[in-house]
C-alpha cells in the first residue's frame, strides 16, 4: 500500500503554495493566461531542472508519463511543447525572482553558519560573476563578441550555509564594479571580492558605511607604509598600514587599508591582500580571502548539475526563467543538505535526487537513510475459493 506522495511531490511541497500564488497575483502573471496555470509552469520548469530535461519535448514527456504522480501538485495535465514555450516567452520571469528570494528567507532559517574556523561574529559574504556562453546565431540579443554572444551571472554568497543571498542577469559585456555599487550590506559585515572589483571610490564608501572588505591587491597601486606590524604566523611575509597616494585614488579612498603579504607553504606563491580591518589577526585575512573558493565551487555546482549552460528557450525571458528556477532548485538541494543526517555532496544528493524522483519513500526518511529500502509489508493471505459443485462436475467432465 502506498503511505507516501513521491520524493518530487513532497520536495516541492517546500514551497508555500498561498505566498506563491500571492506573487502570482503582485506580478499579474496570469493575466492573460488561458488554462495554463503559474504553478503548473513553475513544476514544470523546476522537473527540467531536477530531471536534466534536455528540450521542451522531455519535459513534456516526462511530464506526461507520470502524470498519475503529480496530482498531490494540483497539476491536472501537462503542458505542450507551444504552451511550455509561450509560457517561457511571455510569462514574467520576475515571478521566479521573488519566489527565489522567498525560498532564500525560508533556507536561512536552518542554515548551519560560518565555518567553525572563523570565531568572529561578522557576517561573511563574497561577491562574483561568471559568465554563460551563448550560441550568437541563436541568442542574438546577447552579444558579446563579434561572433560570440554571453550572459553573466553576478551572486552574493553567504558563508552561513554557503547560500546565494542575491543574484543578478545582465548581459556579458556588463562590468562587474556597477552591479557591486547597487548592493547595500548591513554594517559590520566582510565582502570578500577578487581584483576585478577593485575600485577605490566603492572602498572608500564601504568604509565610510562600516563595511570591511578583502581583495587581492593589484601590482600598480601607489601607497605609502604608514606602520609595520610584526608578522603573526610563519606563512606571513609582511603586515602593514598604508596610505593611498595616488592622486585620484587617495581622493576616492582617504582611510588607512591593511596590506597583508602570505607566502603559500606548499607552492610558494607569494599573495598580496588588501583589506580595510584593522584588528583581525593576518592569518585570519588570508583565511577569509581563501574561503571565497567556496562562490567558485558554487558556479561549478550549478553549471554540472543543473540546467544553466543549455536552454529549451531562445528568447531572454525564457532564458531567464530557466536560471532562476536553477537557483530555486540549488535552494531546495542546499534545504536537503541542511535537513540530512547523511554527509552527503551535492553533486550525489543531485543524481541521486533525480534518479528516484518519482519512488514513492518518505523524502526525509530517504534524506537520512538513502541505502536502506523499506521492506513491503505482505499483505493477507486469501484462501482460494471453494468450488460449488456445478463447477466441481464441469472440471471432472473437462478432465
Amino acid at each position: 500500500m502506498v503511505r507516501y506522495a513521491n520524493l518530487f511531490s513532497q520536495l516541492i511541497a517546500v514551497v508555500n503554495r498561498q505566498r506563491f500564488h500571492e506573487l502570482v497575483y503582485r506580478h499579474r502573471s496570469e493575466r492573460y493566461a488561458k488554462g495554463y496555470s503559474s504553478w503548473d509552469h513553475f513544476v514544470a520548469m523546476l522537473f527540467c531542472q531536477l530531471a536534466q530535461a534536455k528540450s521542451l519535448r522531455e519535459i513534456s514527456g516526462g511530464l506526461a508519463s507520470a502524470l498519475g504522480k503529480l496530482h498531490h501538485l494540483g497539476v491536472s495535465s501537462t503542458p505542450n511543447k507551444s504552451t511550455l514555450a509561450y509560457a517561457n516567452a511571455h510569462r514574467p520571469w520576475e515571478l521566479f525572482e521573488s519566489l527565489f528570494y522567498q525560498m532564500l528567507q525560508h533556507c536561512q532559517t536552518d542554515s548551519p553558519g560560518k565555518p567553525k574556523r572563523f570565531r568572529f561574529k561578522n557576517k561573511l559574504l563574497s561577491m562574483d560573476s561568471t559568465t554563460i556562453p551563448l550560441c550568437l546565431s541563436l541568442f542574438p540579443w546577447a552579444r558579446f563578441r563579434t561572433t560570440k554572444g554571453a550572459i553573466k551571472l553576478h551572486m552574493l554568497l553567504d558563508h552561513d550555509g554557503y547560500l546565494p543571498s542575491f543574484a543578478c542577469i545582465s548581459d556579458g559585456k556588463k562590468s562587474d564594479i556597477p552591479v557591486a555599487r547597487s548592493v547595500s550590506f548591513a554594517k559590520g559585515s566582510i565582502v570578500v571580492v577578487d581584483r576585478g572589483y577593485t575600485d577605490f571610490g566603492l572602498f572608500g564608501r564601504w568604509t565610510e558605511d562600516g563595511v570591511f572588505f578583502v581583495t587581492r591587491q593589484k601590482t600598480n597601486a601607489d601607497y605609502i607604509v604608514v606602520e609595520r606590524r610584526e608578522a603573526s604566523a610563519a606563512h606571513i611575509v609582511a603586515d602593514e598600514i598604508i596610505e593611498l597616494t595616488g592622486l585620484k585614488s587617495h581622493a576616492q579612498c582617504p582611510h588607512p587599508l591593511r596590506r597583508v603579504v602570505m607566502c603559500e607553504p606548499d607552492s610558494g606563491e607569494v599573495l598580496v591582500f588588501l583589506t580595510n580591518h584593522l584588528r583581525l589577526a593576518a592569518s585570519t585575512i588570508c583565511a577569509i580571502y581563501k574561503d571565497r573558493w567556496q562562490i567558485e565551487t558554487f558556479f561549478k555546482a550549478l553549471k554540472q548539475n543543473l540546467k544553466v549552460k543549455t536552454f529549451v528557450g531562445t528568447s531572454e525571458n525564457a532564458l531567464r526563467i530557466q536560471i532562476w528556477t536553477a537557483l530555486i532548485a540549488m535552494l531546495l538541494i542546499k534545504y536537503l543538505q541542511f535537513k540530512a543526517r547523511f554527509r552527503w555532496s551535492l553533486s550525489n544528493l543531485v543524481a541521486f535526487l533525480r534518479w528516484n524522483l518519482f519512488t514513492y519513500r518518505n523524502l526525509w526518511d530517504w534524506i537520512h537513510s538513502p541505502f536502506d529500502t523499506v521492506a513491503l509489508q505482505p499483505g493477507p493471505i486469501q484462501r482460494p475459493l471453494p468450488f460449488s459443485g456445478l463447477g466441481q462436475q464441469a472440471l471432472k467432465t473437462t478432465t
